[in-house]
């Protein structure tokens, strides 16, 4: 299907890459930013001096805090702003948008007050539109850089993730596809926690060996967490699961990881947020995922440790000591959707 007017919601450093790359491809691009101050700035210097200073923006963005303006003619429209203010956001576009439109999630997280992911709040809130998610292990900086990026655009509606391939693929941004939205999302929320942990072992001193379990138990917790909740736990061995959780369990890039370094260092969580200037995800997710995971009985060792260490002031090695002493035995737990179990 043919779009002619593409916008993206939130100015921060991932929906400014996105923008971009979209401008590239041809394509005129509203990005809807915060204030006018913000605005004037990235019109006039053509970069987002926040959130991505130093890279250049095509002039095919136009950048504007008009959230009608954006909207109104958009038949394609990615929104990228924190999870704590996207039900908000998307209740502010409803009025003005057209019937039908695409709208794309490239938010990474869970509500707080309904444990619902952002799809299942634009399905709440714009019930006639076409929704998709885009997730995946992309640090906006290096996307920006164009250092080769895989990204995953996941829907039950093929048309949609063919749209999304070809409005996003450049020669240094391949975009997959998944119809496993459920999957995909919880991937891109959960590794969050992870890469706190990871940020964590690695200031402490902790050796390879250490990381590698962290990183490969991780993986396990999340599909086993996902797979109660009817996600496929086969989408966890793509880009939205593993690929994005060893980005964030290694990078200083990643606000997690950077969040589990200050935590060994310790400071205080509040002031840890307060310093970082953005939003870090995992601990907002961390304490609903524990919640669920309790309510559901799922056992996450890693999870619930780090909600020791962050809620309860328990020790940095309670993450290690939980992990040697988890009950299970079993290396890899799934298989071709269904829960393998250990023979006699």
């Amino acid at each position: 299907m043919p779009v002619n007017h593409v916008a993206v919601i939130g100015g921060g450093s991932f929906g400014t890459v996105i923008a971009n790359i979209i401008a590239h491809n041809g394509h005129n691009t509203q990005l809807l930013m915060r204030d006018a101050e913000q605005v004037e700035s990235f019109n006039v210097t053509r970069q987002n001096q926040q959130y991505l200073p130093g890279h250049d923006i095509h002039d095919r963005v136009n950048a504007t805090h008009d959230l009608r303006a954006v909207v109104e003619q958009a038949e394609l429209i990615f929104v990228a702003v924190p999870s704590g203010s996207f039900r908000s956001v998307v209740r502010q576009m409803k009025p003005s948008l057209r019937k039908g439109v695409i709208l794309i999630s490239a938010t990474k997280g869970i509500e707080a007050e309904t444990f619902k992911l952002m799809s299942q709040i634009l399905a709440d809130e714009v019930p006639d539109a076409r929704i998709g998610v885009l997730s995946g292990p992309n640090l906006a900086k290096e996307i920006a850089q164009r250092s080769p990026t895989g990204t995953v655009v996941a829907s039950n509606d093929g048309e949609l993730r063919r749209l999304v391939q070809t409005i996003l693929r450049s020669d240094t941004f391949r975009v997959y596809a998944n119809d496993d939205m459920l999957g995909v999302e919880l991937g891109g929320s959960l590794k969050n926690i992870y890469a706190i942990i990871a940020g964590l072992a690695a200031s402490s001193g902790m050796g390879t060996n250490t990381i590698a379990m962290l990183i490969t138990r991780s993986l396990t917790e999340m599909a086993r967490f996902g797979v109660c909740l009817g996600a496929d736990p086969m989408t966890f061995l793509g880009l939205s699961g593993v690929g994005d959780l060893v980005v964030t369990c290694s990078s200083p890039l990643s606000r997690n990881y950077r969040v589990g370094k200050a935590l060994a260092d310790g400071k205080a969580i509040d002031k840890i947020i307060e310093e970082l200037g953005q939003v870090a995800e995992g601990v907002n997710t961390l304490k609903q995922v524990k919640e669920r995971a309790d309510a559901l009985k799922v056992t996450m060792p890693l999870c619930a440790s780090l909600y020791e260490i962050i809620y309860n002031k328990a020790p940095i090695d309670h993450i290690i000591a939980s992990l040697m002493l988890e009950e299970t035995e079993l290396d890899v737990e799934f298989e071709v959707g269904r829960a393998k179990r250990l023979k006699a």
